[in-house]
């Protein structure tokens, strides 16, 4: 592994990165808040303009794995800085929209750079920090993201109260000049002689597409049959490619990287967690409203999560240099399992601290479990593929948040989303993540093979 950046250019790339991270988060999540104002102002109607937030995340994890091979080809730090100039130029056509197809076809373009930003930055945090550090920049990274997403939605609040809606997309373009101008200080590119596989990557993108748009489709209300033959088409399309994928010497679609038990367990462990945790996230605010809990007062309710997470990520990051992922994910896991079957048991007329210390301690077992995660399946891949492990911590996150979204909406639909159902279905989705993360203690799967020791992948204790 890199021995990192030397100081102070090491704190100049930390906070380049961090402010990257937060303006593709933030601006990720920050359009909720206005949908109702867009759709008022734009004369469409409010299932019409859903699709600024579907098209953004839709098109983000379609092409998070084709960028990460992208960034192996060029390079990290271009991709990297090619992705901001993108997002930035997208972010301000924004303010000047005026149609929702415009509005769309921008929110495309922001996408395309957000992959741009995402599909590398965890590889360029493994490059910027001592080996012996990984985890906690991992951790601290851990923390931006989980609170650049909470912070949005105040921040979208804000300003519509004092500016109309165009504002919100432009209110991320100051960590958009921050992060560019600091670029310089990230590491230098490095650029593979590995070929970007275009097919591959096409074949990838329309994987994901197809397979995500067509269920929300089905859970959104559309035709059955046609919902169903996109996903079927998807499911397909997705076969031949993984085929394809497990003869070419770099695969967009890591399989190289999840024919190694330690890091597909960690793959699947941490879909199934982010799944879980979307899921209860998205279904909450309708059980307490059932519930007879305001707007102002859910929001209270949810906040001890991103909260909590914040305090716990960077400690569980510090410890995941020194402790096994294994052990640090079982604890966090099983905090989170005991914090979510009580969430599903409440008392039949709550109060508000009979949520929210359940929440807190949801955030916290996430927080435990994630960034030890993340440093695992970054710090065990060759430094050659270390953009497509990063590429694939992203990735696999922005699909369990889809799929939770997905599932929730799906529970909704099916009138059992504003009880306890959620709360028992992330249960089950959480204890599978935990199974999951002790299994990596098992000596069969925590020991590098032969092949793998030849490839550079570390054999540090802390990465088991």
């Amino acid at each position: 592994m890199s021995d990192g950046l030397p100081l102070p250019r090491r704190l100049f790339a930390i906070a380049s990165l961090g402010s990257g991270s937060a303006l593709v988060i933030i601006d990720g999540g920050i359009a909720n808040v206005a949908l109702p104002t867009i759709a008022h102002d734009l004369g469409v109607a409010p299932s019409s303009v859903v699709s600024i937030v579907t098209v953004y995340q839709v098109m983000l994890v379609m092409l998070l794995l084709p960028f990460a091979g992208l960034g192996e080809r060029i390079g990290l730090k271009r991709t990297y800085q090619a992705g901001q100039v993108i997002f930035a130029v997208a972010t301000l056509l924004c303010f000047f929209a005026k149609s929702l197809p415009f509005l769309l076809i921008v929110r495309a373009v922001q996408a395309i750079g957000a992959a741009g930003v995402l599909s590398v930055s965890s590889a360029l945090i493994r490059q910027t920090y001592p080996a012996s550090q990984l985890g906690r920049g991992l951790g601290i990274n851990s923390v931006i993201v989980t609170s650049s997403a909470a912070a949005a939605p105040t921040i979208g609040g804000l300003v519509l109260a004092v500016a109309p809606w165009p504002w919100v997309f432009a209110s991320s373009l100051p960590f958009a000049v921050i992060s560019i101008a600091l670029g310089r200080s990230l590491p230098d590119p490095k650029p593979g002689l590995a070929h970007l596989d275009l097919i591959g990557a096409i074949m990838c993108a329309g994987m994901f597409g197809l397979t995500i748009g067509g269920a929300e489709s089905l859970v959104h209300g559309d035709s059955p049959v046609v919902s169903l033959a996109i996903i079927a088409t998807g499911a397909a399309l997705g076969w031949f490619f993984v085929r394809r994928e497990m003869g070419a010497p770099a695969p967009i679609l890591p399989v190289d990287l999840l024919a190694r038990p330690i890091i597909a367990l960690s793959a699947v462990g941490s879909l199934t967690a982010f799944t879980a945790s979307m899921t209860l996230l998205v279904s909450t605010p309708f059980r307490l409203s059932a519930l007879g809990f305001t707007a102002t007062q859910i929001g209270a309710c949810i906040a001890p999560w991103p909260l909590t997470n914040m305090i716990v990520a960077p400690l569980s990051g510090f410890l995941s240099d020194r402790v096994p992922a294994g052990i640090l994910g079982g604890i966090g896991m099983a905090v989170t399992l005991v914090a979510l079957t009580l969430l599903a048991t409440l008392p039949a007329d709550p109060s508000y601290f009979d949520v929210a210390w359940r929440m807190a301690l949801c955030g916290s077992g996430f927080g435990l479990y994630l960034p030890p995660n993340a440093r695992l399946v970054v710090g065990s891949a060759p430094k050659a593929r270390a953009a497509a492990a990063g590429g694939l911590v992203s990735t696999v996150r922005l699909t369990g948040q889809t799929t939770g979204a997905t599932l929730a909406a799906a529970l909704l639909a099916a009138g059992v989303g504003a009880g306890a159902v959620p709360s028992m279905v992330a249960a089950g989705l959480a204890l599978i993540a935990g199974l999951c993360s002790i299994a990596r203690l098992r000596p069969s799967i925590r020991r590098p093979t032969m092949t793998e020791m030849r490839d550079d992948v570390p054999t540090l204790r802390q990465t088991r």
